[in-house]
Parts: C-alpha cells; sequence; structure tokens
C-alpha cells in the first residue's frame, strides 16, 4: 500500500494535540494547587483535578486498578482503528481525517497521564453559578471537537468529506 495516497499525513495533527495537552497538563500540575479553584473569568476556573474515571468524572469513585486497564485498552483498540482508519481513507476525505487526528491525539494524550500517573489530570472549569460543567482538559476538547465533526459529517451526502 503506498502511504501517499492515504491520510496518514494528518497524524501531525494528533501530535499537535498530544504536545498542547501535555504541556498545558504539566503546567497546570506545576503550578495549580490541587482543588483550590483560581478564578479567570466570571464563568471559568482553573482547578487541577484528577479523573480515575472515564469522561466527565464517570467511574471515577469505582476501583482504580480495573478502570486504568479498561480504559487504557479502550484507548489502545481505538487508537490503533483510528490508524488503520486513516490509512484506508482515501486522499480525499481531508475532513473526516482531520476529526480522526483530533480524536487519537486525545486519546493518546490522556492514555499518556493513564499509563504514567494513574489518572487524567483536569484542569478547565467551566460554570454558571454553583453549577460546575466536570473538569476537562485539551485532549478530552479534541476528542469531543473530533467526534462532533464526525457526526456532522455524517450527516452529508456528499463523497468529498
Amino acid at each position: 500500500m503506498n502511504l501517499r495516497n492515504t491520510q496518514i499525513r494528518w497524524l501531525w495533527l494528533s501530535i499537535v494535540v498530544i504536545l498542547i495537552d501535555l504541556g498545558t497538563k504539566y503546567i497546570a500540575s506545576t503550578t495549580l494547587t490541587y482543588a483550590k479553584p483560581v478564578k479567570m473569568l466570571a464563568f471559568f476556573n482553573l482547578t487541577l483535578l484528577h479523573n480515575f474515571g472515564a469522561a466527565f468524572s464517570f467511574l471515577s469513585n469505582a476501583d482504580t486498578m480495573w478502570q486504568l486497564v479498561l480504559f487504557s485498552t479502550i484507548a489502545i483498540v481505538v487508537s490503533i482503528i483510528i490508524l488503520i482508519w486513516l490509512i484506508k481513507l482515501t486522499k480525499d476525505k481531508n475532513i473526516i481525517a482531520c476529526a480522526l487526528a483530533l480524536i487519537l491525539g486525545g486519546a493518546l494524550g490522556n492514555l499518556y497521564d493513564r499509563m504514567i500517573h494513574g489518572y487524567v489530570v483536569d484542569f478547565l472549569d467551566f460554570h454558571i453559578n454553583n453549577y460546575h460543567w466536570p473538569a476537562f482538559n485539551i485532549a478530552d476538547s479534541a476528542i469531543c471537537i473530533g467526534a462532533g465533526i464526525l457526526i456532522v459529517m455524517s450527516f452529508k451526502k456528499s463523497d468529498r468529506v
């Protein structure tokens, strides 16, 4: 297979997501005090939190060892599927390739945290009054944006997505 005719070239975006994600997590971990919000805007704080669960702290109170294995395995399997998808994706499918690269970068950024720390570093805290959206990070944002693009594109009838 000639990789020049695939979308593997979009891996640069995955690498950028990973670098920004890990860089911002490092800055948050070294400059913020755990669970002590730093007010940035009326609706936004920087708050260092450790997420032992899945997205939005789902299952965060369950036994951490099986979660680590389960969520790491899911991230690895999804990453492999995305890599294969990018390799098989034709050169004209740029929007789908971009979405997949965002998801891959986010998955690998959070996988790194799970494998190194046993938890995912979260620090972006949006809120309205006392209602706080679960804290998240750049990797989570990239995954959501990529998934959103895939959902929107699934409604398109064009072959050129």
